[in-house]
C-alpha cells in the first residue's frame, strides 16, 4: 500500500504530479497498443530503479525521495515518463545494467538528468536512440535493421503520446496525440488521469457508470460528450487488466 502523501509533499507536488505506488504501477504498465510478449513491471522493480542496488546507484534523483527497504513510494509526473521508457528498453529486451549505461548516454546528449523526458529526446528521438545505443552487444540491439525494428515498435510510440509546453514536458495523451479526450497533466487533479473536455476523474467516469448502468447517463450527469465517457471506461479497463 502507497503511504499518505503529507501535506509538505502535496505542496511540492502542485504543477509536478504525484503518483503512489498502486497508480504509478497502473499507469507504467499501461500499453496504448497492447504488444505480445510484453511483460508488466512490479512494484519491487521500480524500487530498485528509483533506490538502485546500492545508495546512490539510481538512474537518476527523483522528484520525491524513495524509502530504502520499503516498496512504497511516489513519483512525480516527469518521474513517471521517464520510468515509462525505462520499461520500454526493459521490453526491448535490454537488462538494467544496459539501460543504465544508454541512460548515461543519453544524459549526455541530451544535457538533462532525465533525458527521456524533454522536448529534445521528443524531436530527436530516433538520431539519439541510435547514438546511445551504438556499440551495445545485446539482444535485437545488436543488428542495425532489428534496431530500426525496436526503435518504431516498441519506443517511437510513447514518443508521439506527448505535449509540451515550450520545452517543458506539459502532458500526456495516453491514447494518442491524435485522440485527445483522456489526459494526464501534471497542472490538473495532481496529474490524475481526467476526461479533457470538464476534467472529471476517468476512475469517477469509470465508477458512474458501474452504478448508472450506462455510458449514456453518465454522459449526461456530467455533461460530458458520449465517446469520452466510453474512452474513459475502455482506458480504466485497460489499467486494470
Amino acid at each position: 500500500m502507497s503511504r499518505p502523501i503529507d501535506d509538505t509533499r502535496i505542496d511540492y507536488a502542485l504543477g509536478r504530479g504525484a503518483y503512489g505506488a498502486s497508480e504509478a504501477l497502473r499507469l507504467i504498465n499501461f500499453q496504448r497498443i497492447p504488444a505480445k510478449g510484453l511483460r508488466k513491471v512490479a512494484r519491487q522493480t521500480i524500487v530498485r530503479w528509483l533506490c538502485g542496488y546500492e545508495y546512490g546507484d539510481a538512474l537518476w534523483t527523483p522528484d520525491f525521495s524513495p524509502i530504502e527497504g520499503d516498496d512504497a513510494f511516489d513519483v512525480s509526473f516527469r518521474d513517471l515518463i521517464e520510468l515509462r521508457f525505462v520499461k520500454t528498453f526493459r521490453d526491448a529486451g535490454l537488462s538494467l545494467q544496459t539501460i543504465r549505461e544508454c541512460f548515461g548516454r543519453a544524459v549526455d546528449v541530451v544535457h538533462d538528468a532525465r533525458p527521456f523526458s524533454t522536448r529534445r529526446f521528443r524531436t530527436d528521438g530516433k538520431t539519439i536512440f541510435f547514438e546511445i545505443t551504438d556499440d551495445v552487444r545485446e539482444g535485437e540491439l545488436v543488428d542495425l535493421r532489428q534496431r530500426q525494428s525496436v526503435f518504431h515498435r516498441i519506443v517511437e510510440p510513447s514518443l508521439h503520446d506527448l505535449e509540451f509546453d515550450a520545452d517543458v514536458l506539459a502532458r500526456w495523451f495516453p491514447l494518442g496525440i491524435s485522440r485527445k479526450s483522456i489526459v494526464i497533466d501534471p497542472s490538473r487533479a495532481f496529474g490524475r488521469p481526467v476526461v479533457s473536455d470538464g476534467g472529471v476523474p476517468t476512475q469517477t467516469i469509470f465508477r458512474a457508470v458501474q452504478v448508472e448502468g450506462s455510458p449514456e447517463r453518465v454522459a449526461k450527469l456530467y455533461e460530458l460528450p458520449l465517446g469520452a465517457v466510453r474512452d474513459a471506461v475502455s482506458f480504466e479497463k485497460q489499467l486494470a487488466a
